[in-house]
């Protein structure tokens, strides 16, 4: 089947197609509008249409159908696997106006949103109710809910929480010929037919292009206590890690980071040290969380016994009330250099005593995990 020409009469029918929408055409609009962070590579599409409601979105697909022209819907291009690239030109679908949170339910835990809604927003917003919306990409002030859900996003915390996918209850879908369908149940059991929820969560917008999507929502943790372990050997580090679910404990997130990375990671960041001690090879970010902290501690000790088992160093506790002195403290670890318990009590930690000598806290802000002040992970989506 041959395309048809992206022309005159063609982006005149977009127009008409979009009447609230913007149809861009200049080489400037497109060619932002083709690219995310997959490298250096850019695939601007022929013309960008960016629709503001269902209908729209249902009537551009509609007519690239019946003109046989590609079409690419395009989230937040934040994504690392290109799937933003308009790699046949045609129409760049641009979702990023349709931002609206339509529902939050209280009762029910589930939130209805429009696909260009950001992430961290989102999370912000159900957060403000006692609401928790856990996946966690690490581009989430910037991704949208739309990249994540034909990404099937994950993030940190995807080790205690899943991915994306598992916080999808019922998609709105506009199919390649045009037409709209539901692919679920707003219920948390739904065991008839066909699972098309999970079908479309992932597939890039290959079979259809998502509207709207009904989420999940889980009770917000209440505390959340963050570890930063060294050690000096990276099998070490990774053997830690099984042996840490192996004793009981499942944590909110566990990330690897190579001394590299923190290295990497330092050299592009303002204010903190350029210089690694020789000692640590590898670093595991450890987060627990939950609704009491005395647990929460009481997990920390067992993860504590389990990685000095494996060889670790001293670990860097911290508290998720105080973001500056937890930022401070990682550079200082990284460094090689220590503080402490008093200097750090002054910054205000005001959280359970600890046995280790590098209590760290954390300032007031947004619940984004420490390993973002960090920047070295890098695995997104």
């Amino acid at each position: 089947m041959i395309a048809m020409q992206v022309d005159g009469a063609f982006i005149a029918a977009l127009k008409d197609a979009v009447p609230t929408g913007d149809v861009w055409t200049s080489t400037e609009q497109r060619s932002a509008y083709g690219h995310d962070e997959t490298e250096d590579l850019n695939h601007p599409p022929e013309v960008v249409v960016r629709p503001r409601n269902t209908a729209e979105v249902s009537a551009v697909v509609r007519l690239c159908a019946a003109h046989h022209i590609p079409i690419t819907p395009i989230g937040g291009r934040t994504g690392l696997s290109g799937g933003a690239l308009a790699v046949h030109g045609g129409v760049g679908l641009a979702l990023d106006r349709m931002d609206r949170i339509l529902d939050i339910d209280e009762r029910n835990l589930q939130v209805t949103v429009e696909p260009g809604v950001i992430t961290q927003v989102l999370q912000d917003a159900v957060a403000a109710k006692g609401l928790y919306y856990a996946p966690d990409p690490s581009s989430k002030g910037s991704c949208t809910i739309g990249g994540n859900l034909a990404e099937n996003a994950g993030g940190p915390r995807a080790v205690k929480y899943g991915v994306t996918r598992d916080f999808v209850l019922n998609l709105e879908v506009v199919l390649p010929n045009g037409e709209v369908i539901w692919t679920g149940a707003n219920t948390l059991k739904n065991a008839t037919g066909y699972d098309l929820t999970r079908l479309m969560v992932g597939s890039e917008g290959t079979l259809g292009i998502i509207t709207r999507a009904v989420l999940k929502l889980v009770p917000l943790p209440k505390h959340t206590q963050l570890m930063l372990v060294p050690f000096p050997d990276a099998v070490k580090a990774c053997e830690a890690v099984s042996a840490v679910f192996r004793a009981g404990i499942t944590p909110s997130a566990m990330e690897f980071m190579e001394r590299d990375a923190i290295g990497w990671t330092m050299r592009f960041t303002d204010g903190l040290p350029t210089q690694l001690s020789t000692g640590p090879a590898a670093y595991l970010l450890i987060e627990v969380d939950g609704d009491h902290l005395e647990v929460l501690m009481q997990e920390c000790e067992t993860i504590l016994g389990v990685v000095e088992a494996h060889g670790a160093g001293e670990v860097l506790f911290a508290s998720f009330e105080f973001r500056e002195g937890c930022a401070m403290a990682i550079a200082q670890e990284c460094a090689g250099e220590r503080e402490g318990p008093q200097r750090l009590q002054g910054r205000g930690y005001r959280g359970p005593p600890v046995r280790t000598t590098q209590t760290v806290a954390r300032g007031e802000g947004d619940r984004c995990p420490a390993w973002i002040l960090v920047g070295v992970l890098w695995a997104r989506g």
